[in-house]
């Protein structure tokens, strides 16, 4: 009997629930307002929205009206009805908007202080709950994580796009709300999902990452190296952990706005106090003490629970700050609250414009979020759970379907970013958008494609010397169009002075079926090269005969011609180690200025050549590298990895006409330090050693640099074969400050220069067996027309080189005054300098 009443009352309490969700809106520009206060009046039924602005708010109570209640905005009460579902999208009034004059009457506002400041005392609380707000803090985690990169040429105008130019590809064009960042058309340019399970293990410590989807968009391989491109834009958009003391954002690294140290640089208010939400929450703002550093502005909502943390935070930038082209950046972040009561990570969504003009014009805008759902913490798994690479990539990651992804987007895409996989797709099919990449990547990377062929690199083909004088050089090379297996690779040059041809030619079988200039490498090659080359100099991402390095400073007419016979085995792995055998032939004759002579008896003899026959070992380690592959050279993207190589060079006497017996070893760390609001520093540490007897082209000449470039790994006041060593050890150290200095002075910093310095010291010697003045039967250091030895050994003191510059002159240019401190009587050398560097960073 009691049934069939208890039903109907059951139904009537569903039929009496009230369901209400919508989005909130600023009035006047459209945005989103994310964590305004959104309650039932008159009740603690209370709820906030999103990042995004979204909020969702049920009941089953009887309740007629919704309050809205935001900093800075004017309340708003909106009417509801009571035991539906409805959507409610509200406007928000600014009350700037309303507001009259107001005459504000103070001799001096109050100086800001930490001591006794509410807000201080409360960051040094989040502070110090850090450790345990954060996943290392849990035995166990584990969660999936959906992530979406998406970037397009922004804020374009209706001129720009009927260009001539685009005439083929207004099907690329899209509109989006002007008010959001970018601007309201738009050209989209590349599309990155990924999905990955995530498992943390604090004791032992371990990360275990496996990609279970992976869809982007994939230009061909001929013009942009898209997997090359992903890696550029991880950097740029790295995750965003608030409770790590720095964040890395464009390869820069922000100071955390609850660093330890974030009082001594941020100023601190608390703006609102929510406490209708539970737990209660205090709005924490925040801004730079000086607004050119690399700090944020924002706000942060912090739970009073005892926990201190964040439970959400909305990060920007100063359009001040010292950061080259960004005109805008937002970060949005979410926490979401855990079985115990404290709270992880649910959100990030991070938007970056970047522009030439500060103020107006196109640019670009990179967006990326990521979403963590099915959160678990001290879960313990399986050991075998963790075993293997701590990166693991799926067989069926790129293959998935679109069922897949649709089920994977917690946010729908817009219909902008889904067009974009089609849209590439054709783009590429089109003939005049082939043609207009065919010049962009003849301009930019030097060589022009003719399908199984491609000729360059275009600033080769002429360059002088004091040797050779006037050099034309012709070369070009075979692309996987022709063979995914087989490359072929070839040059001529003819020196108009020396009258003398110069060719390469080499050809490389590929043991992996792909490209040998995609990672990771497997390949042998063989080859044999006719040429010269200039002792000592050793250069980086670019080549020797490069027009632009033609134009030196002081004596530079030694040279020799080489001919090099050579076979190479190559192997790179995932995770970035790589070894590589090579056999060697190598015959030196000496050219211009430069001679080889030995006494015998004491009586002066010619050299005509000296033959070398060698085996050698290269090892390279360098872990979560990520490189740019371009036409010629990878490109790195520095992080905060070590770079470590160490080579074994075995000369052997006898065989193919080989001369000597020698074994040389040298061994190196590369590494960047990042200082935090001191900025970064690059470190190079090097060591060799040769055992054995041999001539000085077979030591280690010191890289030198006689151009007006600032290289970064030679010594810029050196000259070419000045100093040789059989043993050696060098520390570079390359320090940007980011404008730390620069930023405080006035009226300066508004040309947001950067201050940089560096120190080179170098430790060498000669053994007396490798001495030519103390063995006259070893070749003898060269000479110039007065009689005057031009190359030495390294004495007591080490060779010490410092340079102070200003960099980011232009955006681009970087200037260096370099002083040499010692050796100073050497020939021909100069005890100080200016030197310049393009360089192209935000």
């Amino acid at each position: 009997m009691l049934v069939i009443p208890l039903v109907f009352q059951v139904q009537a309490q569903v039929q009496q629930q009230t369901v209400i969700s919508g989005v909130v809106t600023d009035a006047a520009d459209k945005d989103p307002l994310p964590y305004v206060t959104v309650l039932f009046k008159g009740t603690n039924i209370i709820t906030k929205t999103d990042a995004d602005g979204k909020y969702s708010i049920a009941t089953m109570e009887t309740h007629a009206q919704l309050q809205f209640s935001y900093v800075g905005y004017k309340a708003a009460f909106i009417d509801v009805k009571p035991g539906i579902t409805q959507v409610i999208n509200v406007k928000l009034q600014s009350e700037s908007q309303n507001l009259t004059e107001v005459v504000i009457s103070s001799n001096k506002r109050p100086a800001y202080r930490n001591k006794n400041n509410p807000a201080v005392e409360l960051i040094r609380k989040v502070i110090e709950n850090k450790a345990k707000n954060q996943n290392r803090n849990y035995d166990h985690v584990e969660f999936q994580q959906y992530e979406q990169m998406a970037f397009s040429l922004s804020n374009l105008s209706e001129k720009f796009k009927n260009k001539r130019i685009f005439r083929n590809y207004q099907f690329l064009f899209e509109q989006q709300d002007s008010t959001k960042i970018g601007g309201k058309l738009t050209l989209p340019i590349f599309l990155e999902e990924k999905v990955s399970q995530n498992y943390l293990r604090r004791s032992p410590e371990k990360k275990k990452v496996i990609i279970t989807g992976d869809k982007h968009v994939n230009y061909d391989s001929k013009f942009i190296d898209t997997k090359g491109m992903s890696k550029y834009f991880e950097r740029m958009y790295a995750d965003i952990n608030i409770y790590d003391n720095n964040i890395s954002l464009v390869s820069n690294q922000f100071l955390s706005p609850i660093a330890d140290a974030s009082p001594t640089f941020y100023k601190f208010f608390i703006t609102d106090t929510i406490k209708t939400h539970s737990p209660q929450l205090i709005e924490l703002s925040f801004i730079p003490r000086n607004n050119t550093d690399l700090l944020f502005e924002g706000k942060m909502y912090v739970t009073m629970d005892g926990n201190y943390a964040v439970q959400d935070a909305f990060l920007t930038v100063n359009k001040n700050i010292n950061l080259n082209f960004v005109r805008a950046l937002e970060a949005r972040i979410n926490f979401e609250k855990n079985p115990d009561g404290r709270y992880h990570l649910s959100k990030t969504n991070l938007i970056i414009d970047f522009g030439i003009n500060q103020n107006k014009g196109g640019g670009f805008t990179g967006e990326r979020t990521v979403e963590i759902k099915d959160y678990k913490i001290n879960n313990a798994l399986p050991d075998t759970v963790y075993s293997g690479p701590s990166l693991v990539v799926s067989p069926q990651a790129e293959t998935r379907t679109e069922e897949f992804w649709t089920g994977q987007r917690q946010d729908t895409l817009t219909r902008a970013n889904l067009n974009i996989y089609k849209n590439i797709d054709t783009l590429q099919t089109i003939p005049s958008f082939k043609r207009t990449m065919d010049l962009v990547t003849l301009l930019f990377a030097g060589y022009k494609n003719f399908g199984p062929f491609e000729m360059g690199p275009v600033n080769t083909f002429y360059s002088f010397n004091n040797v050779e004088g006037f050099r034309l050089r012709l070369g070009g090379r075979t692309t996987p169009e022709l063979s995914t297996r087989y490359y072929f690779e070839t040059y001529g040059a003819y020196g108009f002075k020396d009258e003398k041809w110069k060719y390469f030619l080499s050809g490389t079988y590929s043991l992996n079926n792909k490209s040998i200039y995609a990672f990771p490498q497997n390949y042998i090659r063989g080859s044999f090269q006719r040429d010269t080359k200039i002792p000592g100099q050793e250069l980086q991402f670019v080549q020797e005969d490069n027009f632009l390095l033609s134009f030196k400073r002081g004596e530079n007419n030694m040279m020799l011609y080489n001919d090099i016979y050579k076979i190479d085995y190559v192997k790179e792995f995932e995770n970035h180690f790589s070894y590589g055998l090579t056999l060697r032939k190598w015959t030196q004759r000496p050219g211009g200025s430069l001679y080889f002579n030995n006494f015998n008896d004491n009586v002066l003899n010619t050299v005509d050549k000296i033959n070398t026959s060698e085996i050698t070992l290269n090892l390279r380690y360098a872990p979560f590298e990520k490189f740019y592959q371009g036409k010629m050279y990878r490109t790195p993207i520095i992080d905060k990895y070590p770079i470590i190589n160490l080579r074994y060079t075995a000369g052997l006497k006898g065989v193919l006409d080989g001369q000597y017996n020698y074994q040389n070893v040298t061994a190196s760390i590369d590494k960047r330090f990042y200082l935090s609001w001191l900025g970064f520093s690059d470190v190079t540490v090097e060591g060799g050693y040769i055992f054995g007897k041999v001539p000085f082209p077979l030591l280690t000449i010191h890289r030198a640099n006689q151009t007006y470039a600032y290289q970064l790994m030679s010594y810029n006041l050196m000259n070419f074969l000045e100093f040789v060593s059989d043993h050696y050890a060098s520390v570079n150290v390359d320090h940007n400050f980011n404008g730390f200095f620069f930023n405080k002075i006035p009226l300066l910093k508004r040309l947001k220069l950067r201050e940089v310095a560096s120190v080179k010291v170098l430790y060498g010697a000669l053994r007396d067996e490798n001495n030519p003045d103390k063995d006259p039967s070893l070749l003898q250091f060269p000479k110039n027309s007065d009689g005057i030895t031009t190359t030495q050994s390294l004495g007591t003191e080490p060779y010490v080189e410092g340079s102070v510059g200003v960099g980011n002159i232009f955006k681009i240019l970087r200037v260096d005054m370099v002083k040499r401190f010692n050796y100073l009587d050497n020939p021909n050398v100069s005890d100080w300098g200016i030197r310049a560097r393009v360089k192209f960073d935000f």
